[in-house]
């Protein structure tokens, strides 16, 4: 059946395609254009694809390409982006291509469950639905939920530099009664009919378009405001006659503020100031809103490497003389060296094998920095080179890299911005029918109260032209674009939107010591042997079990042993190399296997090696050792090895890495925001305590299992805390089962499913900084839509008791837009780096509260 309808709708397709019908338009931000010739070149590369016609234009860095329903705006977008150009479709694109798709899918499913017979009809009827104007059915719709922006491209400086010099002088004559002079009045209506048509176009286009859409645009109200006072305006000059009317030579008109004074103008009054007046300030609202919205979408587009930019390669020839040649981005392989010179920049991951330069890491790096790279250091896609040339070893290229995993991390987000975008503004949109009905219930309860059309008139012009229906449609969307953008040039990442509600509600953060409070390879920093016990054969032991760990403690161990082996230690009583059979990891994470050990004959004195059973793990709890000179090497310091066979303690090894410069600072500022720290560790409780009390942290959580550590992080959550786990890949577990998972010290591992959070930078200060930066961007949105909301409220009253002037609203209406976007634009100013929020009611905790949750004892985990 699939099959039959794949190829009906071919079909179909040929048929749209053949008698010219549904067609789509979009239009797409451009971000790369060099000049108006890189426009045309762009221009006649979209119109060679089948069927498309496309307009590009180089002073808007805009975009529109009609196409063919069977095209997606992907087919576009890989045209421009191969042209050397970033490009975005708008927001009005991407809803109406989102409603298109919707349609599309229903009406697919509709006809799979048709006869054949039928199938014809359907698609013709499909066709007429497309082609025909939007009736009451599809008002009632989905459509009908929907809210319409106004035009951005046609809010031009052209625009507002005519409405400013034939707008001005129409306030200026009718608010200064001196400078009236005859027939000033049909001067003023001369000069503000452009203003009113050409200029408010937009307005008054938005306003069509939702009417035949059956949608609610956000500036119908201020757009009917316009029209309307310009046409009571018209009226009363033409009404009112040329002669001893409004229309007179001689006729003056005084200022007044207040619907209720109109009550004592005894001619006729003109609106045309309110008119001009509203049509200046809304231009040149808009024009700002347009600046600060298109900022933050650059703020959280990621950069991507051209894929025709020419990089130098170095490859083998068949002779294996390696040859420079040039090639594009694009057809970099995994394995190849290339050389990138001063300036350029880094096309694909990979590590430096020639050179030392200097570096601006860029978004890679976390902040923009710059930092110096040499033989051996990694480097990422997206970094700049600012010293001499280096020659780098690729290992990752294209959607691997870095840059790429960036890119779809902030383009997820973005995403999910939109959607929430979408939300608000239909919430906001709630506003613009209601202001209609409280417009017209206030006209008519003033002609019946005062009998003063002046004044009705003039008190439902205010209500339409205070309500701030953008500003309720900017309250959320806009801060937390900002919050996400902001976090992401601080190198923190976070998923959505609603990562930001969730890690600014935190107030109880684990570390996972290993991988985040730490940092460097671990050393072997102390071996001690049991009584009679050789303490080189213990390391070999220890050695050959870890081999095959990648674990850093393993690492550790297996870097002592080998360095033990080059040094020749141990003689010749212990063997060189100990074979070992499968090793075998336990739930606790104990690594057992059976090792060749050389023992000693008791009764001949030969030494013989003998299969044996050997075993490395971590103590949980000091009393599992029951030799006191075990257990003092266990809690002497650093993480404590034990290694045993035959049932018998033989050794314990201490490894020990160091807790990170800046963490001691770092848990101090999340202490002083009234947030608990824990440090998760499968050390036993002395060991973590001296650790944890160097850094200051609150509580420890010992002796903890690999096993155990989901069930610890669950058993938190269980208690009431809101909990943000902070840990590398090894617990990846653990993120998953906290409200906020922050990923660290894997960089690498940006697309995965399990973090919430991922942090490009190493240092810890990072963290106090999301939580900072989140905390006042929750904080700041709380407030824009209390402000939103109360200023509708309070406007709307003042207007209908004729407290408000017309014009006046329009200024009002425009200052609370700009005292939103103002208080979300500060999220991209403010420093983030102390703790601003909070601090008078979160001061540091008096004491540390101490916890050991041993493995044998009852956890929180089994609580849960």
């Amino acid at each position: 059946m699939d099959s039959h309808a794949d190829g009906d709708f071919s079909y179909h397709d040929r048929l749209a395609r053949r008698e010219g019908a549904a067609l789509t338009t979009f239009a797409f931000h451009l971000d790369g254009l060099t000049s108006a010739v890189h426009a045309g070149q762009l221009e006649r590369a979209l119109r060679s694809m089948p069927g498309v016609d496309a307009t590009v234009v180089y002073s808007s860095r805009m975009a529109w390409v009609t196409a063919p329903d069977t095209m997606t705006p992907d087919d576009a977008r890989a045209t421009i982006t191969d042209a050397g150009v970033e490009s975005w479709l708008t927001d009005t694109s991407l809803r109406r291509r989102a409603d298109r798709l919707t349609i599309s899918d229903r009406r697919r499913r509709m006809r799979r469950h048709r006869a054949t017979h039928e199938r014809a009809r359907m698609l013709m009827e499909r066709r007429k639905r497309e082609h025909a104007p939007l009736g009451p059915q599809r008002r009632g719709g989905v459509a009908g939920t929907d809210v319409l922006y106004t035009a951005r491209e046609l809010i031009t400086k052209a625009r507002l530099i005519v409405a400013v010099l034939l707008g001005l002088p129409v306030i200026a004559l009718q608010v200064v009664e001196a400078w009236q002079f005859p027939y000033w009045q049909w001067v003023s209506l001369a000069l503000a009919t452009p203003v009113v048509t050409w200029c408010a176009w937009p307005f008054h286009r938005a306003t069509i378009a939702g009417l035949r859409r059956g949608m609610s645009a956000l500036d119908a109200a201020s757009s009917v405001a316009i029209l309307g006072g310009y046409a009571y305006s018209v009226w009363v000059l033409l009404n009112d006659g040329w002669h001893n009317g409004t229309g007179a030579p001689g006729w003056t008109s005084r200022p007044v503020l207040m619907a209720m004074d109109y009550a004592d103008v005894v001619a006729g009054s003109l609106f045309l100031d309110v008119a001009c007046g509203a049509t200046v300030l809304l231009l040149f609202g808009r024009l700002l809103s347009r600046r600060s919205q298109l900022r933050s979408r650059g703020l959280l587009s990621s950069l991507r490497v051209p894929s025709t930019v020419q990089v130098t390669v170095v490859r083998n020839d068949r002779a294996g003389k390696p040859v420079k040649s040039e090639i594009a981005t694009a057809e970099i392989r995994v394995g190849d060296d290339i050389i990138v010179h001063s300036g350029g920049l880094v096309p694909s991951d990979g590590v430096v094998v020639g050179g030392k330069t200097t570096v601006d890491m860029g978004p890679v790096g976390g902040l923009t920095r710059t930092t110096e790279v040499t033989v051996d250091d990694r480097i990422y896609a997206g970094a700049r080179v600012l010293g001499g040339a280096v020659k780098i070893r690729v290992s990752r290229t294209g959607s691997r890299t870095r840059l790429a995993a960036m890119g779809r991390w902030i383009g997820n987000a973005d995403r999910e911005e939109n959607r929430l975008a979408q939300l608000a503004t239909r919430t906001a949109s709630i506003l613009v029918p209601w202001a209609f009905v409280v417009a017209g219930v206030d006209l008519l309860m003033w002609i019946l109260v005062t009998g003063n059309i002046q004044a009705a008139f003039a008190s439902s012009l205010s209500v339409l032209a205070c309500v701030a229906p953008v500003a309720l449609a900017l309250s959320t969307t806009l801060g937390l674009r900002l919050g996400l953008a902001r976090a992401a040039a601080n190198g923190t990442l976070l998923r959505d939107t609603s990562t930001i509600h969730k890690l600014a509600v935190v107030d109880s953060i684990i570390f996972n010591r290993v991988g985040t409070l730490t940092s460097g390879p671990m050393r072997v920093v102390n071996l001690t042997a049991a009584a009679g016990e050789n303490p080189e054969l213990v390391l070999r032991v220890a050695g050959a079990l870890s081999l095959e760990s990648d674990h850093a403690v393993s690492r550790a161990i297996v870097r002592a042993d080998r360095e033990a082996r080059d040094a020749g230690t141990g003689g010749d009583s212990v063997p060189h190399w100990l074979d070992v059979d499968t090793v075998t990891v336990t739930d606790r994470g104990s690594f057992t296997g059976v090792v060749d050990i050389p023992v000693t004959d008791p009764r001949t004195g030969e030494v013989e090696t003998r299969h044996t059973e050997a075993s490395l793990w971590r103590p949980r709890d000091v009393s599992e050792l029951r030799d006191f000179r075990m257990v003092s090497a266990a809690v002497s310091g650093g993480t404590p090895l034990v290694v045993s066979w035959k049932g018998r303690v033989r050794g314990v090894i201490n490894v020990a890495d160091f807790p990170k410069p800046d963490a001691a600072d770092a848990v101090d500022r999340l202490e002083d925001m009234d947030i608990e720290t824990f440090m998760l560790t499968r050390d036993t409780y002395p060991v973590a305590r001296k650790v944890a009390d160097s850094l200051g942290i609150s509580t420890v959580l010992a002796g903890i299992a690999p096993n155990r550590k989901q069930a610890t992080v669950r058993g938190v959550h269980a208690q009431g805390a809101n909990v943000a786990m902070v840990g590398d890949k090894d617990v990846l577990d653990c993120l998953t089962v906290a409200d906020v998972g922050i990923l660290m010290g894997s960089a690498d591992r940006i697309d995965n499913a399990e973090a919430d959070v991922v942090l490009i930078r190493e240092d810890i200060t990072a963290i106090p900084e999301a939580v900072n930066l989140t905390r006042h961007v929750r904080a700041t949105v709380d407030w824009n839509i209390w402000l939103a909301w109360l200023y509708n409220l309070g406007a709307i009253v003042l207007a209908v008791s004729g407290v408000l002037h017309p014009l006046l609203a329009t200024v009002l209406m425009l200052g609370s837009s700009s005292l939103i976007e103002w208080r979300s634009s500060r999220i991209l100013s403010r420093d983030y780096s102390r703790s601003q929020m909070g601090e008078a009611a979160g001061l540091r905790r008096v004491g540390i509260r101490v916890r050991e949750w041993a493995g044998r004892n009852l956890t929180v985990g089994e609580e849960a």
